[in-house]
């Protein structure tokens, strides 16, 4: 029996067309400010969990390819953090609670916080100094445990409505494009060439 399946072309326009949405309604004087704490920062260390975690790693290596010094939480080459560092984290709930306890930490020693999230009230928005909403608060389920932790033993995700883009991935991909489109920016700032991005690329594998 062959299944009705939506066209895949549609669906991926349709997705873009959500994209186009985050980009219009993000607040620009937040987007700017957490550029400011990029380039301002001594160290730039990245958190998240799950996917969002992927996408900080992501973001950790762009950051790296244009010179600045970038480490994610939890490597074991991630040197002590500093008052001079930022902290930045991924999280669409705000509240997954190994970023929770790595935002905390980054408070008491008295460093700055930068969250990109689609819940802004939240554990971590209310720690952060700069906070980049992407999208809105997908998250109105609250019987659904909030640590991204838990979520992933029991199979239960907040962000399942539709089949339309689930388990939170028009989030992490408006996140992934949003951090892309930091790096295109800092590029610009710093006036940096893709030659000098290349000389920074691995070629050790």
């Amino acid at each position: 029996m062959q299944l009705e399946c939506p066209s895949i072309a549609d669906l991926m326009l349709q997705m873009a067309s959500s994209l186009e949405d985050t980009a219009r309604t993000m607040d620009q004087g937040n987007a700017n400010r957490f550029l400011d704490e990029i380039l301002n920062a001594k160290r730039i260390y990245l958190a998240g969990a799950g996917r969002s975690g992927l996408v900080a790693r992501a973001f950790a290596q762009r950051l790296m390819h244009l010179g600045f010094e970038s480490y994610v939480i939890g490597e074991t080459i991630t040197p002590a953090f500093g008052r001079e560092d930022v902290l930045i984290a991924f999280s669409g709930s705000g509240e997954t609670r190994s970023v929770v306890d790595a935002c905390e930490t980054a408070r008491e020693i008295g460093g700055k916080i930068c969250l990109i999230t689609s819940t802004p009230d939240s554990r971590i928005g209310h720690m952060a100094d700069c906070i980049v909403e992407i999208g809105n608060n997908r998250f109105k389920d609250a019987n659904i445990p909030s640590d991204f932790e838990i979520r992933q033993l029991t199979g239960q995700y907040r962000s399942v409505s539709s089949s339309f883009a689930p388990l939170g991935t028009l989030f992490e991909t408006a996140a992934l494009v949003f951090s892309d489109a930091i790096i295109s920016a800092l590029m610009e700032v710093k006036h940096c060439t893709v030659e000098e991005l290349r000389d920074r690329l691995a070629n050790v594998q």
